[in-house]
C-alpha cells in the first residue's frame, strides 16, 4: 500500500501521477458494477448492459463514483498541466465527454427510471464536475468543448436541484449519500463558478432556512459505522459558504459550543475490505477537507483555527494511505476525496 505525506501537504506531482493512473483505470473499468435502476412496469432488458445505459459514467463501480473520478482527472489537468499522463487523460476525456454520449446520460436521467436517480449526491458531483471543467476551460480554452458538452445535463440537474431543495421542508442529516448539506456545498460551488446566480440564491436561502437556527451539534453521536461524511461538519462547511463572513464565527460558536470532540480523532476502521466499513476511510478524508474550510472561516481566532487544522491533519494522515494500492471497495472513490482535502478549491 502506497504511503503519502501525512500532513496538509501540497497536491504534488508524484501524488497526482498516482491518482491519475488510478482514475484512468477506474473510469474505464465496467466491472464490478453496482447498478441503481428503477423497474417501473416490469422486467427491463436494457439493464443487462449498463455501459449502454451510461456510456460516460459506467466505470468506477457505480455512477456517482465514476462522476467524481472524471472530476479528479479534470482537476489533475488543471493543477498539473505537465503531468506525464496528460495525453492519456486528454484522450480518455475526449472519448467520454462527447455530445452524443452525454445525450444518452441526459436521456436516462430525464426518463421515468431516472427522475430521482442519484439525488442528491450524484447530482451534486455532476455539478461539481461542470464547475471543475469551467475552471479548466478558463486556464486552457481548448478544453471548453468538454464543458459545453456537459452543459445540457448539468443544466437539467441544476434545475432539479433547485426545485428539490426549495420544496424540501427538512434537510437530511446523514453521513452518507443522502446528506443534503454535502450536496449543497458542491452545488453552491457550481453556481458560483459557473455564474448561476439564480441557483446560488436558492441554495444559500435553503441552507439558512435549514440550518441558521441549528445549535449544539450532537458531535458525540458521530461517527456511525458506514459514514463517509460527518453530518455536523457538513452543515458547518455549508454554513461557512452560505453565511456572510462576519456571521459565521458566531454561528459556529453556537453550533459547536464545546469544540470538535470526537470529530478531531480519526475513526477506527476494522475492515478496509468491507465496502461499507471502508466508508470510514473516506470519512477521514472528507473531515480533513471540511475542517480546512471551516478553519478558513474563523481567521480571527488563532487558537481555535490551529486546533481545527490539527484535527484536519490527523484525519488526513489516517485516510491517505488507503487511497491507492488498497482494496477496490475504497480505491474506486477515495482519491477524489483526498483531492478535495488537498485543494485547490472548492
Amino acid at each position: 500500500m502506497n504511503s503519502h505525506p501525512q500532513h496538509l501537504s501540497p497536491f504534488d506531482e508524484p501524488l497526482a501521477a498516482s491518482f491519475g493512473a488510478l482514475a484512468l483505470a477506474n473510469v474505464a473499468r465496467p466491472f464490478p458494477h453496482k447498478l441503481d435502476h428503477l423497474l417501473v412496469t416490469g422486467p427491463d432488458p436494457t439493464v443487462a448492459d449498463h455501459v449502454a445505459l451510461h456510456p460516460v459514467f459506467f466505470g468506477s463501480y457505480d455512477w456517482h463514483s465514476s462522476v467524481h473520478m472524471h472530476w479528479l482527472l479534470v482537476r489533475l489537468l488543471r493543477l498539473h498541466p505537465r503531468l506525464p499522463l496528460r495525453s492519456r487523460i486528454l484522450d480518455r476525456l475526449d472519448e467520454h465527454l462527447t455530445v452524443s454520449r452525454i445525450a444518452v446520460e441526459r436521456a436516462y436521467c430525464s426518463g421515468t427510471s431516472g427522475r430521482t436517480f442519484e439525488r442528491p449526491y450524484g447530482w451534486a458531483w455532476l455539478l461539481e464536475l461542470r464547475a471543475e471543467l469551467e475552471r479548466l476551460a478558463i486556464a486552457d480554452p481548448d478544453r471548453r468543448p468538454w464543458a459545453e458538452a456537459l452543459d445540457p445535463l448539468a443544466d437539467d440537474l441544476a434545475t432539479r436541484m433547485a426545485a428539490f431543495v426549495a420544496a424540501a421542508a427538512y434537510p437530511v442529516r446523514s453521513g452518507v449519500h443522502s446528506c443534503t448539506a454535502f450536496a449543497l456545498i458542491l452545488a453552491l460551488d457550481h453556481a458560483r463558478t459557473c455564474g448561476r446566480e439564480d441557483l446560488e440564491k436558492t441554495l444559500t436561502a435553503t441552507a439558512c432556512r435549514w440550518h441558521a437556527a441549528d445549535r449544539d451539534a450532537p458531535v458525540g453521536w458521530e461517527p456511525s459505522l458506514t459514514d463517509f461524511l460527518s453530518p455536523s461538519l457538513a452543515i458547518a462547511t455549508l454554513m461557512q459558504a452560505a453565511l456572510p463572513a462576519t456571521d459565521f464565527p458566531g454561528w459556529l460558536a453556537g453550533f459547536m459550543p464545546h469544540g470538535l470532540g470526537p470529530l478531531a480523532v480519526p475513526a477506527r476502521v476494522t475492515d478496509h475490505s468491507d465496502a461499507q466499513i471502508a466508508h470510514l476511510d473516506g470519512l477521514a478524508l472528507s473531515r480533513a477537507w471540511m475542517l480546512r474550510r471551516i478553519a478558513g472561516g474563523i481567521p480571527g481566532d488563532k487558537s481555535l483555527r490551529e486546533a481545527i487544522l490539527a484535527a484536519a491533519a490527523a484525519n488526513l494522515a489516517a485516510g491517505m494511505p488507503h487511497t491507492v494500492g488498497g482494496e477496490y471497495v475504497g480505491e474506486h472513490w477515495l482519491a477524489s476525496f483526498a483531492a478535495l482535502a488537498l485543494g485547490s478549491v472548492p
